[in-house]
């Protein structure tokens, strides 16, 4: 049975709630899931796991959740080489150009670890509370799984 972990960032707890969605589809498609709040991940859950998932949250203009700041700079030391990677996290598009920034930022530095990005970034405005949200959320962890299968094979 396939791993994913799948990580996570919240204050409102939006981003808990796309976890939530993630995870509960990619357990529909066989995976074995753990969600980790994000001061409590380490480099190594990404290193035991066949996909790696991240859900950050944006705060205020474009800084990363003060929670993450170790996990994202430990992650520009990985190497997880052959890894598969999706990130999937929400904003508040009154922030304009700093709109999700967070999904950028820990997606260019699993790139830079040498994971494979499975699925196109995910941003979401605020809540995941819409159809088309979890359609798009479903989605993506059906991209994440496809890809991995792909590279197993």
């Amino acid at each position: 049975m396939p791993t994913a972990k799948v990580v996570f960032a919240t204050i409102t707890g939006n981003n808990e709630d796309i976890a939530d969605i993630v995870s509960d589809k990619l357990e529909d498609l066989g995976f074995e899931i753990e969600e980790i709040e994000i001061s409590q991940a380490q480099i190594e859950d990404f290193e035991e796991a066949d996909l790696c998932v991240i859900c950050p949250y944006t705060y205020d203009e474009g800084a990363l959740p003060d929670e993450g700041l170790d996990f994202f700079d430990d992650l520009k030391e990985a190497d997880l080489s052959g890894k598969v990677y999706g990130v999937a996290g929400s904003g508040d598009t009154f922030y304009e150009e700093y709109y999700c920034t967070a999904v950028d930022d820990f997606s260019r530095v699993m790139t830079e670890a040498h994971a494979i990005q499975g699925a196109p970034d995910v941003k979401i405005n605020l809540a995941p509370d819409s159809d088309e949200d979890i359609a798009q959320l479903n989605d993506f962890a059906a991209k994440l799984a496809a890809t991995l299968k792909e590279q197993k094979n």
